[in-house]
């Protein structure tokens, strides 16, 4: 998620989620990275399943095409970056992965959500890669995803324009990080992204969705993840 926040000290804890996986819990802001239902069923059901499901169903980023840019709002654990590898190496699709963040994990944060991954040896060998890579280097952490560490808030990002096929919006929730929430940013985002790009949040609320159709998207509800009624997929005219 993106942990853009005011606390250039922000503590966190290592708590488990009802699904067995774990997320982190800002006592600051008293919010949590991922849904205490289930972290990885959240990102599962929000990033992978309503946002880039679709684009491998319809062949984009396989042999022969341009691979699938993607924006992360925030890389967090790398827990949306490691689904989407699992997701883009079943369907053999090319991902270039961008994810924007600015409180890097500690170390000893890492090493606690390390376990997590243990049961899948490739995907653990990923997480580590992953959180030791350099920030502004792209690394090539799978021949199938091509990794960009960003340490820099969404707002003074120099982004590049109709680039993006798939938004991850991970953002804290908007009374948390009112700043991530505006027509502004939602307007950056609308003009990196390409036409017919999606952009998928956890988040139903209604201003939200206002925000976005200002800023041009087109927006639709879907069942949300468990705990929660609704989520939000957004899209640009192609």
């Amino acid at each position: 998620m993106s942990k853009e926040q005011p606390f250039e000290e922000a503590k966190v804890e290592v708590r488990t989620t009802a699904d067995g996986s774990p997320t982190l819990y800002v006592p600051a802001l008293n919010e949590h990275y991922h849904s205490h239902h289930g972290a990885a069923q959240e990102s599962r059901h929000v990033f992978i399943e309503a946002g880039l499901r679709p684009l491998l169903a319809a062949g984009k980023g396989q042999r022969g095409t341009d691979p699938i840019h993607l924006l992360e709002v925030g890389l967090g654990t790398g827990l949306n970056a490691l689904l989407t590898l699992e997701a883009v190496q079943a369907a053999e699709a090319h991902v270039v992965y961008e994810g924007y963040e600015t409180l890097p994990l500690p170390s000893e944060v890492v090493a606690a959500l390390r376990p997590q991954w243990q049961s899948q040896p490739a995907l653990c060998e990923m997480f580590d890669t992953l959180h030791e890579a350099s920030w502004e280097e792209p690394v090539v952490l799978h021949e199938y995803l091509l990794l960009l560490k960003v340490q820099q808030a969404l707002q003074t990002a120099d982004l590049s324009a109709n680039y993006y096929n798939l938004i991850y919006f991970d953002a804290f929730a908007p009374e948390k990080q009112p700043e991530l929430w505006t027509e502004d940013v939602f307007a950056k985002l609308y003009a990196a992204a390409a036409p017919g790009a999606v952009l998928v949040s956890y988040c139903a609320q209604g201003q939200f969705r206002r925000n976005l159709r200002a800023a041009g998207w087109l927006t639709e509800k879907l069942p949300g993840p468990p705990g929660k009624r609704e989520m939000t997929r957004a899209r640009k005219p192609a």
